[in-house]
């Protein structure tokens, strides 16, 4: 041994030591809290929309020092994730049941839970879920705006305003619109509910106020509903200033060198 220590063959030894140190030799594995998932993520594959999924993250505490869960957040307000117990022992093994609602999803989703610990190595880990989320056929409903400036009103004239209704789906889709006051038109004529759009098709809705009393700032929506699963309400909101004649008179007489 001393002539290890001495001369030409001490570096090599020093060497060899520090090596070993730092290369996570066996005499300092496990030290410390260490969490194990058995799979970080989870694909259910193609799935019908609206189904619930669940699935259970098995993990294990691969350390010699207890292992505490801090905190399990998901990503989305749709997935839920319920840990079994927040202290695992060394050796000992822990659950986290994952809920996935896909109501009001399609096609490919991926939702992420992070996992916070105090693992030193993995503080946080993150495991994924994913599904492929089919829908069946159904009518879909698209409003070509949703809100609408009036402008300038004057005062003791009817409201108007114009928005398209299409059907994107592929089954007919049929729609009530409501508001106190408003009647509604399509093609120049009253509209008897439910209006019925054929698949892939639009109409033209026009709203139609009835003058009030009001002057200044008016803001109205129309609530349409429908029988597309997925938006069976809807807002049409619609804004603008309704002026008196001497108003307008005032408006025009300050700028009318500009509007000549």
């Amino acid at each position: 041994m001393n002539k290890l220590l001495n001369g030409k063959s001490r570096l090599p030894f020093v060497l060899i030591l520090t090596c070993f140190l730092f290369s996570g030799g066996s005499i300092f594995a496990g030290k410390g809290p260490k969490i194990k998932f058995r799979e970080e993520s989870k694909d259910f594959g193609k799935m019908k929309q609206g189904k619930v999924l669940t699935h259970i993250f098995v993990f294990k505490n691969e350390g010699d020092e207890t292992l505490v869960i801090k905190r399990v957040k998901t990503s989305c307000g749709c997935t839920a994730a319920l840990l079994s117990k927040k202290e695992i022992a060394p050796g000992a093994e822990g659950e986290i049941k994952l809920t996935y609602n896909t109501k009001g999803y399609e096609g490919k989703n991926t939702k992420y839970i992070d996992v916070e610990s105090n693992d030193p190595a993995q503080p946080r880990k993150r495991l994924t879920v994913s599904a492929e989320i089919e829908i069946p056929p159904r009518p879909r409903i698209f409003l070509d705006r949703y809100a609408i400036d009036l402008g300038l009103v004057l005062e003791n004239e009817e409201i108007q305003a114009k928005t398209k209704v299409k059907n994107r789906g592929e089954l007919e889709l049929r729609v009530n619109c409501t508001h106190k006051r408003a009647s509604f038109y399509s093609g120049g004529e009253k509209i008897t509910f439910p209006l019925k759009i054929a698949a892939g098709k639009e109409a033209e809705v026009e709203i139609r106020i009835p003058p009030s009393k009001r002057k200044g700032v008016i803001r109205e929506y129309v609530v349409i509903k429908s029988n597309d699963p997925l938006k069976p309400n809807l807002s049409l909101y619609f804004s603008g200033y309704i002026a008196t004649k001497s108003q307008l008179k005032e408006l025009f007489a300050k700028y009318k060198d500009i509007l000549e």
